[in-house]
Protein backbone atom coordinates (compact mmCIF):
# COMPACT_ATOMS: atom_id res chain seq x y z
CA UNK A 1 0.00 0.00 0.00
CA UNK A 2 2.70 2.13 0.52
CA UNK A 3 4.08 1.86 -2.80
CA UNK A 4 0.51 2.61 -4.29
CA UNK A 5 0.49 5.94 -2.53
CA UNK A 6 4.07 6.82 -3.78
CA UNK A 7 2.72 6.28 -7.23
CA UNK A 8 -0.98 8.26 -6.59
CA UNK A 9 1.50 11.49 -5.34
CA UNK A 10 3.31 11.37 -8.37
CA UNK A 11 0.33 11.53 -10.32
CA UNK A 12 -0.82 14.12 -7.94
CA UNK A 13 2.38 16.20 -8.72
CA UNK A 14 1.37 15.69 -12.03
CA UNK A 15 -2.30 17.47 -11.89
CA UNK A 16 -0.63 20.19 -9.70
CA UNK A 17 2.27 20.92 -12.14
CA UNK A 18 -0.63 21.00 -15.11
CA UNK A 19 -3.75 23.76 -12.79
CA UNK A 20 -0.16 25.72 -12.06
CA UNK A 21 1.43 26.26 -15.72
CA UNK A 22 -2.38 26.18 -17.34
CA UNK A 23 -3.34 29.29 -14.54
CA UNK A 24 -0.20 31.43 -15.90
CA UNK A 25 -0.36 29.95 -19.83
CA UNK A 26 -1.77 33.40 -20.76
CA UNK A 27 1.53 35.14 -19.69
CA UNK A 28 4.68 32.55 -20.43
CA UNK A 29 3.95 29.48 -20.57
CA UNK A 30 3.92 28.10 -24.66
CA UNK A 31 0.58 26.18 -25.12
CA UNK A 32 2.65 23.24 -26.63
CA UNK A 33 3.49 22.91 -22.73
CA UNK A 34 -0.01 22.55 -21.62
CA UNK A 35 -0.37 20.00 -24.74
CA UNK A 36 2.85 18.03 -23.03
CA UNK A 37 1.78 18.03 -19.35
CA UNK A 38 -1.99 16.66 -20.73
CA UNK A 39 -0.24 14.21 -22.35
CA UNK A 40 1.73 13.07 -19.54
CA UNK A 41 -1.05 12.44 -17.41
CA UNK A 42 -2.97 10.77 -20.60
CA UNK A 43 0.01 8.39 -20.82
CA UNK A 44 -1.39 7.32 -17.31
CA UNK A 45 -5.00 5.60 -17.77
CA UNK A 46 -5.61 2.45 -18.64
CA UNK A 47 -9.29 0.68 -18.94
CA UNK A 48 -9.39 -3.02 -17.55
CA UNK A 49 -12.50 -4.95 -19.07
CA UNK A 50 -13.04 -8.50 -17.64
CA UNK A 51 -16.57 -9.92 -16.70
CA UNK A 52 -14.43 -11.48 -13.45
CA UNK A 53 -14.50 -8.94 -10.22
CA UNK A 54 -11.84 -10.26 -8.48
CA UNK A 55 -9.48 -10.44 -12.08
CA UNK A 56 -10.63 -6.71 -12.20
CA UNK A 57 -9.82 -5.55 -8.51
CA UNK A 58 -6.16 -7.12 -8.89
CA UNK A 59 -5.27 -5.90 -12.30
CA UNK A 60 -6.64 -2.60 -11.18
CA UNK A 61 -4.48 -3.00 -7.92
CA UNK A 62 -1.57 -4.07 -9.29
CA UNK A 63 -1.01 -1.72 -12.06
CA UNK A 64 -1.74 1.51 -10.10
CA UNK A 65 1.37 0.41 -7.84
CA UNK A 66 2.88 1.42 -11.16
CA UNK A 67 1.67 4.33 -11.91
CA UNK A 68 -1.07 3.93 -13.90
CA UNK A 69 -4.25 5.74 -13.88
CA UNK A 70 -6.54 2.35 -13.84
CA UNK A 71 -10.42 2.18 -14.47
CA UNK A 72 -12.50 -0.75 -14.80
CA UNK A 73 -15.84 -2.18 -16.29
CA UNK A 74 -17.49 -5.85 -16.52
CA UNK A 75 -18.59 -6.04 -20.34
CA UNK A 76 -17.71 -4.73 -23.95
CA UNK A 77 -20.60 -2.94 -23.59
CA UNK A 78 -19.99 -1.09 -20.49
CA UNK A 79 -16.70 -0.43 -22.69
CA UNK A 80 -18.02 1.27 -25.52
CA UNK A 81 -20.17 3.56 -23.65
CA UNK A 82 -16.91 4.80 -22.71
CA UNK A 83 -15.12 7.50 -23.97
CA UNK A 84 -12.29 5.24 -25.39
CA UNK A 85 -9.80 7.73 -26.82
CA UNK A 86 -9.20 8.97 -23.00
CA UNK A 87 -7.19 5.64 -22.56
CA UNK A 88 -3.74 4.78 -23.53
CA UNK A 89 -4.26 0.84 -23.19
CA UNK A 90 -7.12 -1.13 -22.85
CA UNK A 91 -6.76 -4.72 -21.44
CA UNK A 92 -9.50 -6.97 -22.66
CA UNK A 93 -10.80 -10.66 -21.49
CA UNK A 94 -11.98 -12.60 -24.65
CA UNK A 95 -14.08 -14.59 -23.04
CA UNK A 96 -17.40 -12.45 -21.69
CA UNK A 97 -21.10 -12.67 -21.75
CA UNK A 98 -23.19 -10.92 -25.01
CA UNK A 99 -20.23 -9.02 -27.22
CA UNK A 100 -16.86 -11.02 -26.96
CA UNK A 101 -13.25 -8.86 -26.30
CA UNK A 102 -12.58 -10.07 -29.98
CA UNK A 103 -15.87 -8.69 -31.46
CA UNK A 104 -15.36 -5.71 -29.02
CA UNK A 105 -11.86 -5.45 -30.88
CA UNK A 106 -13.66 -5.44 -34.16
CA UNK A 107 -15.52 -2.62 -33.35
CA UNK A 108 -12.50 -0.40 -32.16
CA UNK A 109 -10.37 -1.20 -35.28
CA UNK A 110 -13.31 -0.56 -37.46
CA UNK A 111 -13.63 3.08 -35.84
CA UNK A 112 -10.58 5.86 -37.13
CA UNK A 113 -10.85 7.62 -33.50
CA UNK A 114 -9.94 4.18 -31.42
CA UNK A 115 -8.45 2.24 -34.63
CA UNK A 116 -4.62 3.42 -32.52
CA UNK A 117 -5.50 2.54 -29.20
CA UNK A 118 -2.94 -1.00 -28.38
CA UNK A 119 -4.97 -4.18 -27.04
CA UNK A 120 -3.54 -6.48 -24.88
CA UNK A 121 -6.10 -9.56 -24.21
CA UNK A 122 -6.22 -11.53 -21.20
CA UNK A 123 -7.92 -14.92 -21.81
CA UNK A 124 -7.89 -18.70 -20.63
CA UNK A 125 -8.03 -19.83 -24.01
CA UNK A 126 -4.14 -20.49 -24.55
CA UNK A 127 -4.67 -22.39 -28.20
CA UNK A 128 -2.47 -21.34 -30.71
CA UNK A 129 -5.20 -20.67 -32.98
CA UNK A 130 -6.75 -18.07 -30.52
CA UNK A 131 -3.80 -16.28 -30.15
CA UNK A 132 -3.02 -15.92 -33.76
CA UNK A 133 -6.84 -15.04 -33.78
CA UNK A 134 -6.34 -12.41 -31.60
CA UNK A 135 -3.01 -10.63 -32.91
CA UNK A 136 -4.52 -10.47 -36.66
CA UNK A 137 -7.45 -8.84 -35.20
CA UNK A 138 -4.72 -6.07 -34.07
CA UNK A 139 -4.04 -7.17 -30.74
CA UNK A 140 -0.46 -5.78 -29.30
CA UNK A 141 -0.07 -8.35 -26.97
CA UNK A 142 -1.53 -11.73 -25.36
CA UNK A 143 -1.69 -13.10 -22.32
CA UNK A 144 -3.10 -16.35 -21.19
CA UNK A 145 -4.54 -16.79 -17.50
CA UNK A 146 -3.64 -17.67 -14.57
CA UNK A 147 -2.10 -14.16 -14.85
CA UNK A 148 1.28 -13.88 -13.33
CA UNK A 149 1.38 -9.97 -11.92
CA UNK A 150 4.80 -9.81 -13.12
CA UNK A 151 4.50 -10.95 -16.54
CA UNK A 152 1.28 -8.71 -16.82
CA UNK A 153 2.87 -5.31 -15.85
CA UNK A 154 6.37 -6.08 -18.01
CA UNK A 155 4.03 -6.03 -20.89
CA UNK A 156 2.02 -3.10 -20.54
CA UNK A 157 5.48 -1.15 -19.48
CA UNK A 158 6.41 -2.84 -23.05
CA UNK A 159 3.64 -2.47 -25.16
CA UNK A 160 3.40 1.77 -23.89
CA UNK A 161 6.90 2.14 -24.35
CA UNK A 162 6.61 1.01 -27.85
CA UNK A 163 3.45 2.71 -29.17
CA UNK A 164 4.03 5.91 -26.94
CA UNK A 165 7.64 5.93 -27.15
CA UNK A 166 7.74 9.71 -25.70
CA UNK A 167 4.84 9.47 -23.36
CA UNK A 168 2.24 11.25 -25.93
CA UNK A 169 -0.23 10.11 -28.82
CA UNK A 170 0.04 11.87 -31.87
CA UNK A 171 0.37 14.76 -30.21
CA UNK A 172 -3.00 14.32 -28.79
CA UNK A 173 -4.81 13.98 -25.73
CA UNK A 174 -8.51 13.31 -23.91
CA UNK A 175 -8.77 17.09 -23.55
CA UNK A 176 -6.74 18.87 -26.32
CA UNK A 177 -5.37 18.47 -29.80
CA UNK A 178 -2.89 20.94 -31.18
CA UNK A 179 -0.86 21.66 -34.35
CA UNK A 180 1.65 24.50 -33.75
CA UNK A 181 -0.74 27.74 -33.18
CA UNK A 182 -3.56 25.37 -32.90
CA UNK A 183 -5.52 23.93 -30.04
CA UNK A 184 -8.42 22.47 -30.02
CA UNK A 185 -10.43 22.12 -26.58
CA UNK A 186 -12.29 18.67 -26.79
CA UNK A 187 -14.18 19.54 -23.87
CA UNK A 188 -15.01 23.57 -24.29
CA UNK A 189 -15.07 22.52 -27.97
CA UNK A 190 -13.41 25.81 -28.76
CA UNK A 191 -10.49 26.49 -31.38
CA UNK A 192 -7.75 28.99 -30.65
CA UNK A 193 -4.78 30.15 -33.54
CA UNK A 194 -2.35 31.60 -32.26
CA UNK A 195 -3.35 32.15 -28.69
CA UNK A 196 -6.72 34.24 -29.95
CA UNK A 197 -10.40 31.98 -30.12
CA UNK A 198 -11.16 31.22 -33.35
CA UNK A 199 -15.34 30.75 -34.00
CA UNK A 200 -16.02 27.75 -35.78
CA UNK A 201 -19.61 26.32 -36.72
CA UNK A 202 -20.20 22.91 -35.06
CA UNK A 203 -19.77 21.38 -38.12
CA UNK A 204 -15.72 23.48 -39.15
CA UNK A 205 -14.83 22.04 -35.30
CA UNK A 206 -15.93 18.39 -35.81
CA UNK A 207 -13.78 18.19 -39.18
CA UNK A 208 -10.90 19.93 -37.80
CA UNK A 209 -10.70 17.70 -34.84
CA UNK A 210 -11.01 14.55 -37.12
CA UNK A 211 -8.63 15.32 -39.48
CA UNK A 212 -5.98 16.99 -36.85
CA UNK A 213 -6.81 13.89 -34.73
CA UNK A 214 -5.83 11.50 -37.42
CA UNK A 215 -2.95 13.44 -39.30
CA UNK A 216 -1.46 11.91 -42.62
CA UNK A 217 -4.82 9.25 -43.36
CA UNK A 218 -6.73 10.13 -46.16
CA UNK A 219 -10.71 10.32 -46.04
CA UNK A 220 -12.79 10.36 -48.50
CA UNK A 221 -16.30 12.79 -48.40
CA UNK A 222 -18.66 9.84 -47.62
CA UNK A 223 -15.84 9.42 -44.70
CA UNK A 224 -16.00 12.51 -43.53
CA UNK A 225 -19.79 12.64 -44.06
CA UNK A 226 -20.13 9.31 -42.03
CA UNK A 227 -18.21 10.43 -38.92
CA UNK A 228 -18.76 14.42 -38.63
CA UNK A 229 -22.19 14.45 -39.35
CA UNK A 230 -25.27 13.79 -37.63
CA UNK A 231 -25.99 10.10 -38.49
CA UNK A 232 -30.20 11.28 -39.19
CA UNK A 233 -29.23 14.19 -41.77
CA UNK A 234 -28.96 13.67 -45.66
CA UNK A 235 -26.64 16.43 -47.14
CA UNK A 236 -24.74 16.07 -50.42
CA UNK A 237 -20.98 15.43 -50.93
CA UNK A 238 -20.46 18.73 -52.13
CA UNK A 239 -20.98 19.88 -48.62
CA UNK A 240 -17.48 18.68 -47.46
CA UNK A 241 -15.85 20.66 -50.05
CA UNK A 242 -17.58 23.89 -49.15
CA UNK A 243 -16.82 23.72 -45.19
CA UNK A 244 -13.68 22.46 -45.91
CA UNK A 245 -12.73 25.63 -48.13
CA UNK A 246 -14.56 27.68 -45.67
CA UNK A 247 -12.27 26.20 -42.78
CA UNK A 248 -8.86 26.53 -44.77
CA UNK A 249 -9.99 30.04 -45.08
CA UNK A 250 -10.54 30.57 -40.68
CA UNK A 251 -7.26 28.66 -40.55
CA UNK A 252 -5.17 31.54 -42.34
CA UNK A 253 -1.58 30.44 -42.59
CA UNK A 254 -2.57 26.99 -41.40
CA UNK A 255 -5.21 26.28 -43.98
CA UNK A 256 -2.58 24.84 -46.71
CA UNK A 257 -2.11 21.92 -43.85
CA UNK A 258 -5.58 20.45 -44.92
CA UNK A 259 -4.33 18.64 -47.72
CA UNK A 260 -6.53 17.32 -51.17
CA UNK A 261 -5.80 14.06 -52.20
CA UNK A 262 -6.78 14.16 -55.91
CA UNK A 263 -9.70 11.00 -56.93
CA UNK A 264 -9.84 10.16 -52.94
CA UNK A 265 -9.83 12.64 -50.73
CA UNK A 266 -9.03 15.10 -47.55
CA UNK A 267 -5.76 14.49 -45.67
CA UNK A 268 -4.58 17.04 -42.59
CA UNK A 269 -0.34 17.26 -43.23
CA UNK A 270 1.88 17.84 -39.95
Amino acid sequence: MEQKAKHGGLSQQFNTLYADISEKSSTFVPKIIICFIHNCLNFMKILVVDDELDICEILQYNLETEGYEVAAVNSAEEALALNLTEYALILLDVMMENMSGFQMAHKMKENPATAQIPIIFITALDGENHMVKGLNIGADDYIVKPLSMRTVKARVNAVLRRVYPHGMRNGTSPETVCYEGIVLDLKAKTVSLDHQELPCTKLEFELLSFLLRHPGTVYSREDLLKYCWPQDTFVLDRTVDVNITRLRKKLGPYGKQIKTRVGYGYYFEK
